[in-house]
């Protein structure tokens, strides 16, 4: 049995597709989403097989949601109105683009693909089609109390290491994410983020001021007026970081 999740933030959409894969015995749709980061959060909390997923949906795009998503990701059959998106999708390596509106017999098509491939070769193709369109996130999936966010990385003040777990700070909230702050360091830019410690990962463009301190110690000032310390080893790197194409 394929397990789907259809995502559209037009409820006839749904309501479409649903009813036309109820002929297809081995399909079960067990959820919906109406915008990308509700998408995120059935994902990861219902775990499909499939997810019919619209490019074009409040807050973030179709696209940006194959793109935050931990693996294993499921097959994804991006379904819109909108052909231009067409080249995108298909370097996401996903199974199928289906254009609205979307017929029976494509549906058909489509749905054979998902049955050729894999789960784990769809979720390999786009982990790898994922990290040769960009070797650096620009986004993050994130997670307040139950609910689950992208994250651009523009809205990152620091990333900080808190008894084992990883919190990602914005000037309104703090989140929590599921990679160690080493791990989270091996996939950043580092034109854009620099550890300033052990503890800490600061957004270079939010750095406003750097204080050097006794013992040869620092802090940095951000822009919302929070300071975070620099160990002594890092003070001086992160002083010629700044001079740089980073700098302010």
């Amino acid at each position: 049995m394929i397990r789907a999740l259809l995502v559209d933030d037009e409820q006839i959409a749904r309501e479409r597709l649903r009813q036309l894969l109820r002929p297809f015995q081995d399909v079960e749709v067990v959820g919906e989403a109406e915008e990308g980061e509700e998408a995120i959060e059935k994902i990861l909390d219902l775990q499909p097989d499939l997810v019919f997923l619209d490019i074009q949906m409040p807050g973030c795009s179709g696209l940006e949601v194959v793109g935050s998503l931990p693996s294993p990701r499921p097959r994804v059959i991006f379904c819109t109105a909108f052909d231009q998106y067409a080249i995108d999708a298909f370097e996401l390596h996903a199974v199928d683009y289906l254009l609205k509106p979307v017929t029976r017999a494509r549906l058909a098509r489509a749905l054979e693909r998902v049955r050729e491939v894999p789960r784990d070769v769809a979720d390999a193709n786009l982990e790898h089609a994922s990290r040769l369109r960009s070797p650096y996130p620009a986004r993050f999936l994130a997670k307040c109390a139950n609910k689950y966010r992208v994250i651009g990385q523009h809205e990152v003040l620091w990333f900080s290491s808190e008894e084992g777990l990883t919190k990602l700070r914005t000037r309104e909230r703090d989140y929590w994410m599921q990679p160690t702050l080493t791990d989270l360091e091996a996939r950043l830019d580092p034109s854009l983020f620099f550890r300033v410690s052990r503890a800490a990962i600061v957004n270079l463009n939010e750095v406003q001021e750097v204080l050097p301190l006794v013992g040869g110690y620092g802090q940095v000032v951000l822009r919302n007026g929070s300071r975070v310390d620099v160990s002594r080893r890092r003070l001086k790197d992160l002083l010629g970081r700044l001079q740089g194409p980073t700098q302010l």
